[in-house]
């Protein structure tokens, strides 16, 4: 790998990737393409949805009153505000959701999980647990299941800074 790295620049302060560093981070990127093409065939079989409007779903669902302002729900999915009005329009379209006016003196809107849309998430929950299980954690020790929260969780952590001007996708 390193002489095909030569090719992509000039630049000697470069820092690449280790060797094993390159096979890490490729096995990680064919596995989490491969895991999430996976969870949206299954979802699109059981309640006609992507994965990403699932997660939509799952965050009003868990939210006070199954209800969230559009910012806030872009947080929780980790997605662009326009990203996100496209799928909530979708959703919308297909009786799962609703968009109501915040209350006088809040700006913005809100978007609102409706009973089918609850009942979507109904059908499909036990179908996901088992994809996740079967896809992810049946292929993992306790232990390195317990590993892969804790990096997850470090990565996360360094990505998703509170510090001003971060580039984060619902900011966007």
């Amino acid at each position: 790998m390193k002489d095909t790295r030569k090719a992509y620049s000039s630049t000697a302060e470069l820092r690449w990737l280790t060797d094993e560093q390159e096979r890490i981070w490729r096995s990680y990127v064919h596995a989490t393409t491969l895991l999430e093409d996976h969870m949206c065939r299954q979802l699109q079989r059981i309640v006609n949805m992507p994965h990403s409007y699932y997660r939509l779903l799952v965050n009003l669902a868990e939210s006070p009153h199954q209800r969230l302002q559009m910012t806030e729900l872009a947080m929780h999915a980790k997605i662009t505000r326009p990203r996100l009005s496209h799928a909530v329009a979708r959703l919308e379209e297909n009786g799962l959701v609703r968009r109501e006016e915040a209350p006088s003196g809040k700006r913005g809107k809100f978007t609102v999980l409706t009973e089918e849309g609850l009942e979507a998430l109904r059908r499909a929950a036990p179908g996901y647990a088992t994809v996740v299980q079967h896809a992810l954690f049946d292929r993992l020790t306790p232990q390195q299941q317990e590993s892969l929260g804790a990096i997850m969780q470090i990565v996360t952590d360094g990505l998703q800074t509170d510090k001003a001007g971060a580039d984060l996708p619902w900011l966007r």
